[in-house]
């Protein structure tokens, strides 16, 4: 396959202003084809790329000149339309999460296993070369043995009717911005996690829970902090602490792609910050994509991980949440 031919499902704001030019930018790949309910959005977001605009999801995913979908709809209609895709023999790139239901993701990872067919989360910041050189940091024992891991991922109160605030459409921290921390609890230290502990709670009038907690722990005793939510001033930071120091990340999860990232490490002897390139994790995702489809890859395991843990986390949390 020397060029792998794009469909987008809907014409969502992050397919606007992230994910098509990157894919439009990147060599081998293309924005083949827009589809949408609404015939006008998806002749001019299709315009702006050069591609086919295309009335209807359904018939979108019909079409024989389209090797790969984007998904970027609304977690609640994942399932449906990443099955769907799979079944028209599509390789999918969903947005995060996956699904909103523990048996439907790990239905359709099966699916996509069986079928030979790529199925990949779009999770961009674990594409980000700066968590490359912490990891290389923390193995090479900079800060000793890992001791605690802490991270947050929280935004601004969005406007009332934001999807992100409506449990139909599968809204939520959680679903939205707890998927962040967990996700970096998972890359740093594995995935034999064990939840400890969770809370949700939702702000005056909310119908879905805007702000979330959780303690786990690894085998080994490593202590698990997360903190995520929908109301709260910007954060987007880990920490690794060990027995030696501790390394600090800011701006972790959604950093510009000119951003020059900074990592900090603490230590008896001093602080010390090393700057690293910049790194534009939405063109990497891209290409990580575009290469999983070429070779037929298998889903990543981490993305069942992520979403038995992501269960657990709301059933244990179930009294606290609205």
């Amino acid at each position: 396959m020397k060029t792998v031919r794009i469909g987008v499902l809907g014409c969502a704001d992050i397919a606007r202003r992230r994910m098509l030019p990157a894919i439009a930018a990147e060599p081998g790949i293309t924005v083949a084809a827009v589809t949408s309910r609404d015939t006008a959005r998806a002749r001019d977001l299709a315009g702006q790329f050069g591609a086919r605009p295309v009335t209807g999801y359904a018939e979108l995913l019909e079409r024989d000149d389209i090797d790969a979908v984007y998904v970027p709809l609304p977690a609640a209609l994942h399932a449906q339309w990443t099955e769907a895709a799979l079944r028209a023999g599509k390789h999918v790139l969903a947005e995060k999460p996956l699904t909103t239901s523990l048996d439907e993701s790990r239905r359709l990872i099966g699916l996509a296993r069986e079928s030979g067919l790529a199925l990949m989360e779009n999770i961009m910041f674990v594409h980000h070369s700066q968590h490359d050189a912490v990891r290389k940091l923390v193995a090479d024992g900079t800060i000793g043995e890992p001791r605690a891991f802490h991270a947050a991922f929280a935004i601004p109160r969005l406007p009332d009717d934001d999807i992100r605030y409506s449990p139909e459409l599968g809204g939520g921290s959680l679903w939205d911005t707890g998927v962040y921390p967990l996700r970096a609890a998972l890359h740093f230290l594995g995935d034999d996690l064990e939840v400890l502990g969770a809370l949700l709670t939702g702000g005056p009038g909310r119908r879905v829970d805007t702000a979330g907690s959780a303690l786990l722990r690894t085998p080994e005793g490593v202590g698990v902090q997360l903190a995520f939510g929908l109301d709260h001033g910007y954060r987007s930071a880990y920490e690794i602490w060990g027995s030696q120091g501790r390394i600090t990340v800011e701006r972790a999860f959604t950093p510009p792609a000119d951003h020059r990232p900074v990592v900090r490490i603490e230590r008896r002897s001093g602080f010390e910050e090393i700057s690293l390139n910049p790194d534009d994790q939405v063109a990497t995702t891209v290409r990580a994509f575009a290469a999983a489809v070429r070779d037929r890859s298998a889903p990543d395991p981490v993305c069942l991980r992520q979403a038995e843990l992501l269960h657990e986390l709301r059933e244990r949390a179930l009294p606290s949440r609205p």
